[in-house]
This record gives C-alpha cells, sequence and structure tokens, in this order.
C-alpha cells in the first residue's frame, strides 16, 4: 500500500479524471513524486469498476482501491447487503475477507466482525478504508483465515467463507474440492468453531454436487441481479438433518422478484402441460439455477410447453417472476415458413432445440435486436417450433 496515492493532489486527480482514459494517462512522464503511471492507473481503473457496483466506496473521498480483478472477484452491495440479513447474533469471522465488502455489510447487523485476509497489503487497504468508512466493529487479520481459525479459541456465532476460485496458474475452477481453501475437506475443523456456517460458492456449481459435497446443509440461496446469476449461497448448520430449502431472489431496480420452496417439494410435483397459449412465461435466473421447474408452474398455475422446456403459457397475463410474452404468432419449424422469417430483426434464444442460436441466425439471415423476441423451442407433442413474441414490461431493472 504506497501511502504516497492519499495525497491531496492524487486524491484530486482520481476524483476528476476516474473516468479517463487510462492508456493516455499510462503513456505520460510520471505525474507525481512517490507514486507510478501504473499505480495511478490502478486507481483510476479500480473507481471506475466501483461507480456502480460498490457506491459506498466510489462515493467516499479518500478510499485506497486495490486492483481492478480485486474489484471484479468481490461481491456487488446489491448482493453483500443481502448476505448479510442471512445472518444474526454477536461475532463473525469471514475467513475470506478480500476487499471487505461483504464484512462491511455484517458489521451493520454483527456485533463483532473478524476479517481474515492473507494478503497484506490487501488486508492493510480494508484496515485503512474502514476507517475512513468509520466502521469499528472490524478486527482485521492479515494472515491465512483456515489457520486463525484453528488456532482460535473463539468460538463465533457466524463463518463466512467465499473460497478462491482460481488455482495456482489463475486459471477458473468451480468444484468445491479444488478451491481454496477446500471446505467439504475443512468442514470437521470448521464447525469445531461455530455451529453455522455460510458459504459461497461459484454460480456455476451444480447444486446436486453441492449437496453431495457438503452435509448439514439447511439452506441454498440463489440470487440474481437483473436475471443474471451471481451468487449461490449455502447455509450449514451443524447436525442439521432437516429438508433443504431453495431461496432465489431476483434483484431489480424498483422491485424484487422472491420464490422459496422445498428441494423436496420439486420432486413429489408434477407439471401441466399445454401447446402455446397467449402468454409465454420464462422463469429468473435464480429459479432456473435452483431447479424450480415444476414448482414454479403449480405456483402460478401456468402450463409448461415440454418436460424439458422450461418455458411456460397462460391465456391470462399473469404477474410472474422472470420475463413474460406475448406471443404473436406459433410458426412451425420447416422450410416452407422460414420466408416469413428472412432478414428479420430480432432477438433470439433457444429453449430445448438442437441448434444453437449462430447457427439459426446465419440460417435465416436474423439480425440482432429489436422488439421481436423469436424462441426457438419444442412443445409437448414433440414439434420444433418458432414463437414470435413481444415483450411485456414488469418493473424496471438495475
Amino acid at each position: 500500500m504506497n501511502k504516497n496515492i492519499l495525497n491531496t493532489g492524487i486524491q484530486d486527480f482520481i476524483e476528476k479524471n476516474w473516468n479517463t482514459d487510462t492508456v493516455s494517462v499510462l503513456l505520460q512522464k510520471q505525474r507525481f513524486e512517490g507514486v507510478t503511471q501504473k499505480e495511478l492507473v490502478v486507481q483510476l481503473d479500480a473507481k471506475k469498476k466501483c461507480q456502480n457496483k460498490l457506491p459506498t466506496w466510489f462515493n467516499t473521498p479518500q478510499i485506497y482501491y486495490p486492483n481492478k480483478l480485486n474489484i471484479e472477484q468481490t461481491s456487488s452491495e446489491t448482493t453483500a447487503k443481502y448476505k448479510a440479513q442471512i445472518t444474526a447474533g454477536e461475532t463473525l469471522i469471514d475467513l475470506t475477507g478480500g476487499f471487505g465488502i461483504d464484512s462491511y455489510f455484517f458489521s451493520k447487523k454483527i456485533k463483532a466482525v473478524t476479517h481474515c485476509e492473507m494478503d497484506v497489503n490487501l488486508s492493510q487497504i480494508a484496515t485503512y478504508n474502514f476507517d475512513i468508512l468509520g466502521v469499528k466493529n472490524v478486527q482485521f487479520i492479515a494472515e491465512d483465515g483456515l489457520s486463525y481459525l484453528e488456532n482460535s479459541v473463539v468460538n463465533f456465532d457466524w463463518i463466512y467463507i467465499d473460497p478462491s476460485r482460481r488455482n495456482s496458474t489463475q486459471n477458473r475452477v468451480f468444484k468445491l474440492s479444488d478451491c481454496t481453501p477446500n471446505v467439504p475437506e475443512k468442514l470437521e475443523v470448521i464447525f469445531k468453531k461455530s455451529n453455522r456456517i455460510l458459504l459461497k460458492t461459484s454460480p456455476l456449481l451444480d447444486i446436486s454436487l453441492g449437496l453431495k459435497a457438503l452435509k448439514f446443509v439447511r439452506e441454498i440461496h440463489c440470487v440474481s441481479v437483473n436475471n443474471d446469476m451471481k451468487e449461490l449461497l449455502w447455509v450449514l448448520h451443524k447436525n442439521y438433518t432437516g429438508m433443504v430449502q431453495l431461496k432465489t431472489v431476483n434483484f431489480k431496480k424498483q422491485e424484487t422478484d422472491v420464490f422459496n420452496f422445498k428441494r423436496s417439494e420439486e420432486k413429489t410435483a408434477t407439471s401441466n402441460f399445454s401447446v402455446p397459449l397467449r402468454y409465454l412465461y420464462e422463469p429468473n435466473a435464480a429459479i432456473l439455477k435452483a431447479g424450480g421447474f415444476k414448482v414454479i408452474g403449480n405456483k402460478f398455475h401456468v402450463q409448461k410447453l415440454h418436460e424439458n422446456t422450461h418455458l411456460y403459457t397462460s391465456n391470462e397475463l399473469l404477474d410472474f417472476p422472470g420475463r413474460t410474452f406475448e406471443i404473436k404468432k406459433v410458426i412451425p419449424y420447416q422450410k416452407t415458413h422460414f420466408k416469413s422469417l428472412l432478414n428479420t430483426k430480432a432477438n433470439v434464444a433457444i429453449r430445448n432445440f438442437p441448434y444453437s442460436v449462430a447457427t439459426l441466425r446465419k440460417k435465416l439471415k436474423i439480425k440482432d435486436g429489436g422488439n421481436n423476441y423469436l424462441f426457438f423451442t419444442t412443445t409437448k407433442d414433440q414439434m420444433k417450433c418458432i414463437l414470435h413474441c413481444a415483450k411485456i414490461n414488469s418493473g424496471n431493472s438495475i
């Protein structure tokens, strides 16, 4: 951590130039004594990344930023606030604290938070920023969180872990056993220090594989923002053997879609099927990730188009947690009907269909964009068809 960056002149420059072309800054001769152009660019790039993702940090003067990769890997304020609401109690330890976004919001819910980060520079940055932000109930430990936990004589109400999903060559990994720390391998050790664990994993992790690798899973939270799956959160309670609750949330600008169900409910539910009716529904990304394919249809009294086509339909317009469309035309996927689609401008999606979007665009010369939506899909009678739709907007997204 280069404290020269905190000098008034440099901070003024960052505040006024965070949105500038950083390549041109990098090529200029050194502007400030004690701070290289590369260090200056790191601050500019990272601050820019924070504008929408971390507005509290972006709007606070004198914040010291790590490199932009740290910003990209950290939670957003939206998802960090959500995580904090899952927890309660007096004490929490964040074993993989990083830039400290999650610890910051945990500190608003928990009386005493311990932030562990083995990268000494990043730990120093987080310590400094929390002081600037006026946070007084977080202790910073610049060492490996798991080692600190094992040697600690303290028990915690909650342990939060966000394992690193990059291997020694910095390639992304998804399996829990490939992450650092290896939580399944260390679960017994971790549970000696707390009865409750909140674990963040890759949103790409298969839920069934996660359940096989872990134990005592009470809840799984699927969190999306603007229909983009962001976080998969696991709540583990020591010795819990009951039903696993799936909780899905999709954050939008003016409203939030929430849909919860038990894993056992999905297993016992049955779907009703129909040909395409007047309206078409696509569940949001969080529901799709949670695998609520049958319970969502039962809850909202909509029919599926096909067992493996996770699209739903009804004759009456419903307030549905996902995207809603009006079906203008059902076009059989047959060469004789292709003429009407040639050179069309449309948004193309495939659902349970044998060809890729790129192949279909090339084959039918469909340009991207516009207000038309074409769903290439399969219906309950195994018919391949194209649903020509118009989107119905319900609420604004961020």
